[in-house]
């Protein structure tokens, strides 16, 4: 995973800076948004990893929204476009340039198409055509477009396509593969329509497309800090957790999870982006959580979780809480979501005046964290959390 030609591996200070902010990002998308944290965070992680990300769920389940969500609070240039069997190669990749037509050369204008976007969303991605698809594939691929004769490097930081189900038809296997995770939604369980209503009602974050401020924090920090951890996460060192790596894959493989060569290398860059978003160029069994997102299936995701058990019991990450939380499982995973949860609801009562909708909030998080953990089991900064939640709801 090392990358020779890379500059040399950020300072932790500096690492760990990157991966706040892009944590921040990742959970202002999700702000308002019911049960889809997940997605937002995948994204982000695929997009540190370099790897292309399947959405997988029945319609009306907020797949987009989640993708335009992360893209928009990331800022850059993003595209997007639904997939039909009669879209034309030109409508995603651009129309053919007709001065360079007149000179006898075919090539293609791709100004705001999706060869010059930094992240992509292309929705019912399996019912394009056969010439669309190839395309494709070389672009997902190598990040380079080439049609005609229009050659082109790619600036393509992650492409997430959406799918209401996975397809039966074998020839689109190899196209398939190349969107390395999957993230299979449902929609919002009864139990939580009344949130889900409310969010409804929420105006959504503003977005950043196409640029704007460039001081720290701004759109153009969070495309660079994206790229930073990129750079770290090709760095990453991952000698250590080999073994543990191997023995994961042999037991998905043992459990019936399909897991190809390929998925099985490619899945490195994403123990490495987990790494490091949580500020670490070591990679440990604590980054193992994400293995489960290479299943091809919502069912064998399911039986990967089963299967690694005991091997990501500790996973956890500082940015990705929910995405860790959900795949692992691990009580590790759920303290840090609970901790990040509560700092952000107790920020956000000191800002506002006092009420009840706060207060209830307040409560609600200090019940989940005393029914998913006993006193004695408490980790440190979720017992210092859930001081600051019992002293913010005590009567005055």
């Amino acid at each position: 995973m090392t990358d020779t030609s890379t500059p040399a591996e950020a300072p932790p200070a500096a690492l760990h800076q990157d991966a706040e902010l892009i944590a921040g990002v990742v959970a202002a998308a999700g702000r308002g948004m019911v049960d889809r944290e997940t997605v937002a965070e995948v994204v982000a992680l695929c997009a540190v990893a370099g790897e292309h990300l399947l959405v997988v769920g029945p319609p009306g389940t907020a797949k987009s929204e989640a993708v335009r969500r992360v893209a928009g609070q990331l800022g850059g240039r993003y595209f997007e476009y639904l997939l039909g069997r009669f879209t034309e190669p030109n409508e995603l990749f651009g129309p053919v340039d007709l001065r360079s037509l007149r000179e006898g050369r075919v090539e293609f204008e791709t100004a705001g198409m999706l060869p010059e976007a930094d992240i992509a969303f292309l929705d019912e991605v399996f019912l394009g055509s056969t010439a669309v698809l190839n395309t494709l594939l070389g672009l997902l691929n190598e990040r380079v477009f080439r049609r005609g004769g229009t050659v082109l490097a790619s600036p393509l930081r992650v492409c997430v396509g959406a799918a209401n189900q996975l397809p039966e038809d074998p020839a689109l296997a190899a196209f398939a593969d190349r969107f390395l995770a999957r993230v299979f939604v449902d929609p919002v369980a009864d139990a939580r329509l009344e949130e889900l209503l409310e969010a409804g009602r929420r105006p959504a974050p503003v977005a950043h497309h196409g640029g704007g401020p460039t001081g720290p924090g701004g759109p153009q920090d969070r495309l660079g800090a994206l790229d930073r951890l990129a750079v770290a996460a090709r760095g990453c060192e991952l000698d250590g957790v080999t073994p543990l790596l191997a023995s994961a894959l042999r037991r998905l493989r043992a459990a019936g999870v399909p897991v190809g060569d390929r998925r099985a290398v490619r899945s490195q860059r994403l123990v490495a982006a987990a790494a490091v978003l949580d500020g670490r160029t070591v990679a440990t069994a604590r980054d193992l959580w994400v293995l489960p997102l290479v299943a091809p299936t919502a069912d064998t995701q399911a039986l990967a979780r089963d299967a690694l058990g005991d091997l990501i019991e500790k996973a956890a990450n500082q940015s990705l809480t929910h995405a860790a939380e959900e795949l692992s499982r691990s009580s590790a995973a759920r303290a840090e979501r609970l901790a990040r949860t509560g700092a952000a609801l107790l920020a956000d009562h000191r800002g506002l005046p006092g009420g009840r909708d706060s207060r209830l909030r307040l409560e609600a998080a200090l019940r989940e964290i005393d029914a998913g953990f006993a006193p004695a089991d408490l980790p440190a900064a979720l017992a210092g959390i859930r001081a600051e939640l019992v002293a913010a709801v005590a009567p005055s």
